[in-house]
C-alpha cells in the first residue's frame, strides 16, 4: 500500500508539473501567433520550425496547444472556485447549523442533483450562451451539489468533536469554530474532491468546446482543437492525437495525485 501510495504521488506530480509547466511557458513564450492563419502551411508535417505541424487553417499546432491548455485550466480552475466555494459554504453552513436551514437547502441541492452534471450545465449553457466564462459560470453551478454533500458530512461528525465543544465552552463565536476549528480538519477529504472536482472539469469543458457550445473561436481550448480536427482524424490524426494526449496527461496527474492523498487521509 505504501509503494502504492508513494508511485501514484510520483507519477501524478511529475506528469501534473510537466503539463503545469508546459502550461506556464505558454503565458511568457509563443512561438508564433496562435489565430494566424497561413493557406501555405496547411496540414504541414512536423519540423523543427513546426514540432506539430499545422493544422487546416495552417496555424502552428504547439501554439494552439500552448494557449489551448491555458484556457481549459482556466476553465477548470473557475469551475472549482464558483462550484467548490459555494459548495462549502453552504455544506459548512447546513451541516453545523442543521435545523429548518439545512431542510432548505438540501432540498434545493438535491434538486440539483437530480439532474446530471453536464445535463445542467448544458442547460444554463443555452440560457447564457456559449463563452468561455458563462461555460466557468455552469460547471460552477453545476459542481455546487457534490462539494456541498462532502463538506456537510464532515460537518455533522465533527461538529461534536470535543474540541468544537470546548471551543463553544470557552465562547468562540459560529463564525470562528466554523472556518477556523472545524474548515481545516475537513481538508483531508476536501482537497481530494477538489481534485477530482478538477478532472471533471476538464473533461466537460473539452466535452462542452467540442459539441461547439464551450469555448468559441478563434479562442483555444483543448477540446475546441479537438472539435475541430474530428473531420481530418485519418487523414491528419496528429491534429486531434496532440490535444487528446494534453487532456489525457492532465487529468491523469491530478486523478494520480487526489487518488495518493486520499489514501493517506483514510490512514491517517
Amino acid at each position: 500500500m505504501k509503494k502504492k501510495l508513494k508511485f501514484n504521488a510520483c507519477v501524478g506530480g511529475i506528469l501534473t508539473g510537466g503539463m503545469l509547466l508546459f502550461i506556464l511557458t505558454g503565458i511568457f513564450f509563443l512561438p508564433y501567433d496562435p489565430d494566424a492563419m497561413n493557406a501555405e502551411l496547411r496540414f504541414a508535417g512536423m519540423s523543427l520550425a513546426h514540432p506539430l505541424g499545422c493544422d487546416n487553417y495552417g496555424r502552428d499546432i504547439l501554439t494552439r496547444m500552448l494557449v489551448g491548455s491555458r484556457t481549459t485550466l482556466l476553465v477548470a480552475l473557475g469551475t472549482i472556485v464558483v462550484g467548490g466555494g459555494v459548495g462549502t459554504l453552504v455544506g459548512a453552513l447546513t451541516g453545523y447549523f442543521g435545523g429548518w436551514l439545512d431542510e432548505v437547502m438540501m432540498r434545493v441541492i438535491d434538486a440539483l442533483f437530480a439532474f446530471p452534471s453536464i445535463l445542467l450545465a448544458l442547460v444554463v449553457v443555452s440560457l447564457l450562451g456559449a463563452g468561455k466564462y458563462n461555460v466557468i459560470l455552469a460547471l460552477g453551478i453545476a459542481f455546487i451539489p457534490s462539494f456541498a454533500r462532502v463538506v456537510r458530512s464532515q460537518y455533522l461528525k465533527l461538529k461534536e468533536m470535543d474540541y468544537v465543544k470546548n471551543a463553544r465552552i470557552i465562547g468562540c463565536g459560529h463564525f470562528r469554530i466554523i472556518f477556523v476549528h472545524i474548515l481545516p480538519n475537513t481538508l483531508s477529504v476536501l482537497v481530494p474532491t477538489l481534485m477530482i472536482g478538477f478532472n471533471n472539469a476538464v473533461l466537460a469543458e473539452a466535452g462542452m468546446s467540442y459539441l461547439g457550445i464551450g469555448v468559441q473561436p478563434p479562442d483555444a481550448s483543448l477540446g475546441r482543437m479537438l472539435s475541430e480536427a474530428q473531420t481530418y482524424l485519418f487523414a491528419h490524426p496528429l491534429q486531434a492525437i496532440s490535444p487528446g494526449f494534453a487532456i489525457v496527461l492532465l487529468v491523469l496527474g491530478f486523478s494520480l495525485l487526489a487518488d495518493a492523498m486520499e489514501e493517506k487521509g483514510c490512514r491517517c
